[in-house]
């Protein structure tokens, strides 16, 4: 494993997100449960999470680039399934790109009339050539057609009609209402053609608005889909780093860059192997926030806050309320897991989940428990 004194941790249960995507896909039934696997999926690791998915029973999955999509192919295949991949940021605009596409049977997701268009030059010369997908704009405005885009999709096969919700993770948000209302309108032009709105989030919808398929994406590696409510999902990561120094300061000392954080008394401080290069929030130790509002560390089976500004390799913690006897150097703090959730860390740290899980660090120390065989 290679694993060195000062090498941070970074534990990723296989077996939890099987668990996760098994959970989201009884409760989105009879609707298919497919995966979004993007970002390196959200930072766990492409390949391993396609293998554990696959094996749990996933059949299609989205990714954002191409390139994503040759590598969840490739794992695909070494895992000893097929399946379905999408590429999400749309369709090539170039023969070599296409030619990707068409090699490793990636499926793009076609967000404009140019790329509708292109698609077309490259189907009519190509023997079965992957379906595409039509993404649709229904309030996100960032990708996808507009209802006023004049669509010919002569020549173009295609199996799958999507688009995405903006307020899903807000119940009451009206904007789930007119989309859900817009989407349905949509999906009457294509009788017969896969239909795909819900996000993590969007599956636990009281309207269910399920269509033919679900693309949870966050909920899977653990992230909560049910903001204010109890987090239905097994955590996946759990993130362990070393300490590197301890020391005591005295009142009116001060720590980090810029001198942000003061002692208010005598302190004992744990130096930790992590920092913002490893994905780890600049402001998690901010000075403008109460000590039990402050992002946190378990250590020694104490809860204890992170204080000064977050350099580019260490963190500082305050450990005075842990018993000395009980950590050395070498101790490993808990960053992640079950008593530390991804969001509880981005919110005590002013960010989302999505940025916590997806800036997991690439000089962790990375260790895969196996998912189990269905």
């Amino acid at each position: 494993m290679n694993e060195r004194l000062d090498s941070p941790t970074l534990t990723i249960d296989l077996a939890a997100l099987s668990a996760n995507w098994r959970l989201l896909a009884a409760k989105a039934g009879p609707a298919q449960c497919a995966a979004a696997v993007k970002a390196d999926a959200y930072g766990i690791g492409l390949e391993p999470a396609v293998g554990a998915l696959a094996k749990a029973g996933c059949t299609t999955f989205f990714v954002a680039h191409c390139s994503e999509g040759v590598k969840a192919r490739t794992a695909l295949r070494a895992a000893g399934h097929n399946g379905r991949i999408y590429i999400l940021n749309g369709g090539p605009l170039s023969a070599p790109m296409a030619e990707l596409y068409l090699r490793f049977g990636l499926q793009p997701v076609l967000n404009s009339v140019a790329e509708l268009q292109f698609w077309r030059t490259i189907t009519a010369t190509t023997h079965n050539p992957p379906a595409a997908a039509l993404h649709f704009n229904t309030g996100m405005n960032r990708l996808g057609f507009d209802k006023s885009d004049e669509i010919n999709l002569d020549g173009v096969p295609f199996d799958l009609v999507m688009s995405h919700f903006v307020s899903a993770e807000c119940p009451e948000d009206a904007d789930n209402q007119s989309q859900i209302a817009a989407f349905t309108e949509i999906v009457t032009r294509f009788p017969g053609v896969t239909a795909s709105l819900a996000n993590s989030s969007g599956i636990f919808l009281p309207a269910n608005p399920h269509f033919d398929m679900v693309r949870p994406g966050y909920a899977l590696y653990g992230g909560n889909p049910l903001p204010g409510s109890s987090n239905p999902m097994q955590p996946v990561v759990q993130l362990d780093v070393p300490v590197l120094q301890i020391r005591t300061i005295e009142a009116g000392a001060r720590v980090g860059y810029n001198g942000q954080w003061t002692a208010q008394r005598r302190t004992r401080l744990a130096t930790l192997s992590l920092g913002y290069a490893d994905g780890f929030p600049r402001i998690a130790g901010h000075v403008d926030t109460a000590p039990d509002h402050r992002a946190q560390a378990l250590i020694a089976g104490v809860l204890c806050p992170f204080v000064g500004r977050t350099s580019m390799d260490l963190t500082v913690l305050d450990i005075t309320a842990v018993d000395p006897a009980a950590i050395e150097l070498g101790s490993r703090a808990q960053i992640l897991g079950r008593h530390i959730t991804i969001d509880d860390l981005a919110e005590r740290s002013g960010t989302i989940g999505y940025q916590i899980l997806t800036s997991l660090g690439a000089r962790f120390t990375r260790h895969y428990t196996p998912a189990p065989v269905h």
